[in-house]
């Protein structure tokens, strides 16, 4: 699992959302040098509309992770989003799902893949999940969790590759992200991390196959913002 503190992203989010006050009048001064010299992000001009329980994927459903464990943005008018980043769990879908929802855990994907092929969103794509351990993969990023261990070949199921190449597929298609392990990475190559997901079993070749595959399915395989908040909590 990721494993970023969220004292900086809690800071982050009140300076990049403050205005300076001057005299009663708020007012911007120099707003892009600002954003890009003092704070590292762009403040976008309009937040972009939500809808509570929308998931971005056709399919998913919606468990809502902790705020704590996340940062309000409007990706990707303030970030650029140019990378999926793939997890491992070390654990079940509910464990992750419970640990997602856990303030004190400081961490969260934006999607869980569970080996039965569940696709299970806690955060939206338009917001920085804090899932990589570095500050700018976070803001660059998708973070996709899978459910298993790294030692056991037999957690990663051919449903599981499966719906995590269409799910993958998809948000490449949306971003204009080029699938290839250069833009499609595990959290064991993100700097500075001391994780080794998704592990040496992960069979990337397999997996980038289907994605590519996945990317040129029919048009039924492709996300779509629709409501649908689990009844009853998290469903699992």
């Amino acid at each position: 699992m990721g494993a970023e503190k969220s004292a900086s992203g809690d800071t982050d989010r009140r300076m990049g959302r403050r205005a300076l006050l001057l005299g009663g009048t708020a007012a911007v001064v120099g707003t892009a040098v600002l954003a890009r010299e003092r704070l590292g992000w762009r403040v976008p001009g309009v937040a972009k509309p939500r809808e509570e329980g929308a998931v971005d994927y056709r399919g998913a459903r919606w468990v809502a992770a902790s705020e704590a464990n996340w940062r309000r943005a409007d990706r990707p008018d303030d970030y650029r989003i140019d990378m999926v980043i793939v997890h491992v769990t070390q654990g079940s879908l509910a464990g992750a799902v419970r640990a997602f929802q856990n303030p004190r855990h400081q961490a969260a994907t934006h999607y869980i893949v569970g080996q039965d092929g569940r696709v299970t969103q806690m955060i939206r794509e338009l917001d920085v999940a804090f899932h990589a351990g570095n500050r700018a993969y976070n803001e660059r990023s998708v973070g996709i969790e899978h459910e298993g261990f790294v030692d056991r070949p037999r957690d990663f199921t051919d449903a599981m590759y499966a719906s995590s190449a269409r799910l993958t597929a998809g948000i490449c298609a949306r971003y204009g992200i080029p699938v290839d392990r250069a833009h499609v990475i595990g959290h064991v190559e993100v700097p500075g991390t001391d994780h080794t997901d998704p592990g040496p079993h992960w069979d990337w070749d397999r997996y980038l196959g289907l994605v590519r595959r996945a990317a040129t399915s029919a048009p039924s395989d492709a996300p779509a913002a629709t409501s649908g908040p689990t009844p009853g909590g998290t469903g699992v």
